[in-house]
């Protein structure tokens, strides 16, 4: 399969088409327009190298449906303490700097950029992207963003300053998205961690269909 060179049109070309690895396309912008248009088509960027930026859509996908969310014995009693306030969309540029600066295993640096970070703001202030908060008295302690599209919601990055401050935050945002009626997650490529909260991996045929279904009903994070 080719890898696209994207011009100044923000389309995109058949998620379908992605290399093995989910390498679709390079290049291109952060503009609302042709964020929205890749979501919605079942695309992501990933990361930067210069100025290009890099567009997947692996094959399988890693898909959380809102109804299977699992939570651990010792998570459940963190979250009855209370010992995590939670908001929603209260600081989210502060969880997206955040995300970049802390370091993760097996990774060296990080892909949100400023221009990533310029770019999500954006579609934050037009209401489609939200962040998920855990605060401790007061001081953020971990949390979680992406973008939502019709009833579906697209996980991006998460952080944690203190131990499950990121899982008290994520397990809020799941029940929130469940009891609005949302499809689905879109958790992106696999990991264990994400698995553990019960997330699934299914194919990019299948999740492009309940993508289909997803972005045409009405939107309910509010």
């Amino acid at each position: 399969m080719p890898v696209y060179l994207l011009n100044k049109s923000p389309l995109f070309p058949p998620a379908s088409e992605a290399e093995p690895d989910g390498l679709l396309a390079i290049g291109g912008d952060f503009s609302a327009r042709r964020l929205l248009n890749a979501y919605a088509s079942g695309i992501f960027p990933w990361f930067e190298d210069g100025k290009d930026i890099y567009w997947f859509s692996p094959d399988p996908r890693l898909v959380l449906f809102p109804e299977k969310l699992k939570v651990t014995a010792s998570l459940a009693r963190i979250i009855k303490q209370e010992r995590f306030e939670v908001r929603f969309d209260h600081d989210f540029e502060a969880v997206m700097e955040q995300c970049a600066k802390v370091p993760r295993k097996h990774e060296e640096g990080t892909w949100i950029s400023k221009r990533f970070i310029t770019g999500y703001t954006r579609l934050h202030k037009l209401g489609y992207a939200h962040s998920a908060e855990a605060y401790r008295e007061g001081i953020l302690a971990g949390g979680l963003y992406g973008v939502s599209i019709g009833k579906a919601f697209f996980g991006e990055s998460m952080f944690y300053l203190e131990p499950d401050a990121s899982k008290v935050a994520f397990v809020a945002l799941v029940k929130r998205l469940r009891e609005a009626g949302f499809l689905f997650i879109d958790c992106q490529v696999e990991t264990e961690h994400l698995r553990r909260f019960g997330a699934e991996p299914i194919s990019r045929e299948r999740y492009l269909e309940w993508l289909k279904e997803a972005i045409i009903r009405s939107p309910a994070f509010s």
